[in-house]
């Protein structure tokens, strides 16, 4: 599997199974570490993006893994090479690259891998995804949020999970990630669509939402554009589930809540830049009010709506 690898992110390099010890423990849950084959030597990177952390580890050598303590989030190993044999309470499965598992937080977990597994490992924080999925669903939840073990990593939906992930790795690798918070939401909603959980029945349903909830969410994307909305926000105010908002902009607006929000930033800077009297502003501070922080990406996407150049409408 072809994923970034956190460059930049240095944690711990070390031969002493001890110190990776402690340190795996404080990023991901109490546990043994048992070498087997091979010099052993733990090279592991990690960053955080809101409930999200993202780690790359490596332990050169064959490895057992025991926990017995719960955790406050669940835990996607994905292998990039290599594979690893996981039981997590009563199930089992073989993980490799086309094959991730999802650890439950309060299960016991035993996991041997291979020599040459190196791993990409996503901590989803329990508490945030419950807020999110509940925000989601535009209700409270009425049982505990499991999921399946075994994630098939080939399907679209994992795919396209991938990809975020993908995403946000290459926004930290960078330096500070930009609009974070969509970031996390992003991946939140990607992964509670790509692995088989309690709620998927739901999740996949599209609940008719009335024409007028459609008109408020409009309006408040007017009011509030230059704030940092997510879909999860325009669907909590106005009272509905963010499927179904999504639903409901596809059916009566042929547009997507954040399509719609975008289109009304490029008329905000738009007019803006008519306004300006050039010399006393520049394209990316009226871009950057209203929400575009990338130079690169807003010139395209204005040059798509209106047919020139941002800096071309500031000289008129």
């Amino acid at each position: 599997m072809d994923m970034p690898t956190l460059a930049g992110h240095e944690v711990v390099d070390t031969t002493d199974v001890d110190e990776a010890r402690l340190v795996g423990s404080r990023i991901f849950r109490a546990h043994q570490l048992l070498p087997g084959s091979g010099d052993f030597r733990a090279v592991l990177r990690s960053t955080v993006v809101g409930g999200v952390t993202v780690s790359h580890v490596d332990y050169r050598a064959g490895v057992r893994i025991v926990t017995a303590a719960p955790s406050t989030g669940y835990l996607v190993h994905i292998p990039l090479t290599g594979r690893a044999a996981i039981t997590c309470g009563r199930d089992a499965v073989t993980s490799d690259p086309s094959t991730a598992v999802v650890v439950d937080p309060a299960e016991h977990l035993d996991m041997t891998w291979s020599r040459g597994t190196p791993q990409l490992i996503v901590g989803i924080d329990r508490e945030r995804l419950e807020r999110h999925l509940c925000r989601t669903l535009g209700r409270s939840l009425d049982r505990p949020l499991r999921f399946a073990l075994g994630l098939d990593l080939t399907t679209a939906a994992a795919r396209a999970w991938l990809n975020v992930m993908a995403l946000l790795i290459d926004e930290v690798s960078a330096g500070d990630p930009v609009a974070p918070q969509q970031l996390e939401a992003l991946v939140l909603q990607r992964f509670l669509l790509a692995q088989e959980n309690t709620y998927s029945a739901a999740l996949r349903e599209d609940r008719p939402v009335a024409p007028r909830a459609i008109r408020k969410a409009m309006a408040l994307i007017e009011n509030h554009a230059a704030e940092p909305l997510t879909v999860e926000d325009i669907a909590e105010a106005v009272g509905v589930g963010v499927r179904s908002l999504q639903e409901g902009f596809r059916r009566f607006a042929d547009t997507t809540p954040m399509c719609h929000l975008r289109d009304v930033r490029l008329r905000r800077v738009h007019a803006e830049l008519l306004a300006a009297e050039p010399g006393r502003v520049t394209v990316t501070e009226v871009a950057t009010r209203w929400g575009f922080l990338h130079a690169g990406r807003f010139s395209v996407l204005y040059r798509e709506r209106f047919g020139e150049k941002p800096s071309a409408t500031l000289q008129r």
